[in-house]
């Protein structure tokens, strides 16, 4: 038991630091976002995607579900952080180890994996029982805000959270590259949920834009559940049919009366 103690003492630690940090991420960036693209008006900044402007009850439950899937983030990134500490990981440091093509290399292949591997999990989740007990609490924000990005319920969050420090036991990723994914992640799932579309036209709809999530992309699937399951990339959804494309002027709020 000595010998145990140590060690689940640091994994203990570290996982109470890294959910703080993780909690802390969450509500600068939703609020700095919700700040900028709403300003405590009835219009946000962008093209409306909610009916309503955001409601306080809504952004509660929101911020609720994400504070406590904070420490199911954490554990499994401080079971990792442990791991590189001992290491037993892929995690490397000197650049030269693998050259400067494999930071961009392992990002596309760590986000095209994540983008996979949540498109099959959302499609799962969209089945009536694990609706129920595993994604229903996301799906109560019908006109999401940013602090949605990370609302889930328990079950679901535990299933998001184990991919990406698994795979650093398996893919060799730089810590700088590591760094940049969460901004990706923070910043899509933040932009994507704010119930304003903040990008420009030209890009949405330009051939690159029509491949990747936007907040119009997304704010559909909150009204329309069998659609755009997507993460990132809209590859998923346009191979098995569940893509839709907003088709919807620039003054038009996506969320019907």
């Amino acid at each position: 038991m000595e010998r145990l103690a140590p060690p689940l003492l640091d994994l203990a630690f570290w996982t109470a630091a890294l959910t703080a940090i993780i909690a802390a991420r969450y509500l600068a960036v939703c609020w700095i976002a919700h700040a900028l693209i709403w300003g405590g008006k009835d219009a946000p900044a962008g093209r409306r995607l909610n009916r309503d402007p955001p409601r306080a009850a809504a952004i509660r439950h929101e911020l609720v579900l994400s504070l406590v899937s904070s420490p199911i983030y954490a554990l499994p990134a401080a079971i990792a952080f442990e791991a590189w500490r001992a290491g037993g990981t892929a995690v490397y440091l000197d650049v030269g180890r693998y050259g400067i093509a494999w930071l961009f290399v392992s990002a596309a292949l760590y986000l095209l994996i994540q983008d996979a591997y949540y498109y099959w999990l959302h499609r799962l989740l969209h089945g009536r029982w694990l609706f129920r007990h595993a994604h229903a609490g996301h799906h109560r924000s019908r006109q999401p805000t940013a602090f949605a990005s990370f609302a889930f319920d328990w079950p679901e969050a535990a299933l998001n959270a184990w991919l990406l420090p698994a795979l650093v036991f398996l893919i060799p990723i730089h810590p700088a590259v590591i760094l940049a994914l969460l901004l990706v992640a923070t910043v899509a799932a933040v932009l994507n949920h704010a119930g304003a579309e903040v990008l420009p036209p030209w890009w949405t709809e330009g051939p690159l834009g029509a491949w990747l999530i936007s907040a119009g992309h997304h704010s559909l699937h909150h009204t329309r559940y069998d659609k755009n399951f997507g993460l990132y990339f809209r590859l998923w959804d346009k191979l098995m049919g569940t893509d839709m494309a907003p088709q919807h002027s620039p003054t038009d709020p996506l969320i019907p009366a």
